[in-house]
């Protein structure tokens, strides 16, 4: 009886070690896991010839509209500094100066093809700059900084317009694991989706030089 009492707990503590052992070894992939999903491929970066988002060339557009997105351009990269603060006022300031900027865009000596995509894109900036100045709190307006960050990047691919290299940089876990993109004038990651809670979450996808 004894000796039937003694295997049986052998082969409980045996088992007890092994659960605990496959649980660590879990968690440990785990971890694994959510350090890939946000930071995996930095390494390799993008090539000069990376392209995320695809924009037709209207680079030899004129010299008023150009200027026009750049300073578009600036306002946003402060309304995405504001988001990586996770300070909503600021944001909805910031927000309200990409507004004033794009609905003052010189579109009217455009050609017909430079005035559709300008129209598009300045339309895009509008509804998520609206969105982000009129929102309360900073989850709201980050909700909202996907559609804007797309369409300002592609403006000042399209037109030639940027004052230096901007980064297109992409987030996995952002907007619930759907993912999201932001455009920086730096190539270090500032992530406006999570701010101090994830700074550092994400890559750089395309690069773009002027």
């Amino acid at each position: 009886m004894k000796k039937t009492f003694f295997a049986a707990a052998v082969v409980a503590a045996f088992a007890f070690t092994a659960c605990s052992e496959n649980s660590t070894d879990n968690t440990e992939v785990a971890t694994e896991q959510h350090e890939g999903m946000a930071h995996g491929d930095m390494e390799a970066g993008p090539t000069a010839t990376t392209v995320v988002v695809e924009t037709p060339d209207f680079t030899s557009v004129a010299e008023p509209f150009q200027t026009q997105v750049e300073e578009l351009v600036s306002e946003y990269l402060d309304l995405k500094e504001a988001l990586v603060a996770s300070d909503a006022e600021a944001a909805k300031a910031a927000a309200s100066e990409v507004l004033r900027v794009a609905k003052a865009m010189p579109i009217a000596n455009l050609t017909t093809d430079e005035k559709a995509y300008a129209e598009e894109k300045t339309a895009e900036v509008v509804s998520s700059a609206q969105k982000i100045a009129s929102a309360s709190d900073v989850a709201a307006q980050r909700e909202n900084l996907e559609l804007l960050s797309e369409a300002v990047f592609s403006m000042a691919k399209a037109y030639g317009a940027a004052d230096g290299t901007l980064y297109y940089q992409h987030c996995p876990m952002a907007l619930d694991g759907e993912g999201g993109y932001w455009l920086s004038s730096n190539e270090e990651i500032r992530n406006p989706y999570f701010g101090e809670g994830m700074m550092t979450c994400g890559s750089t996808e395309e690069i773009f030089k002027n």
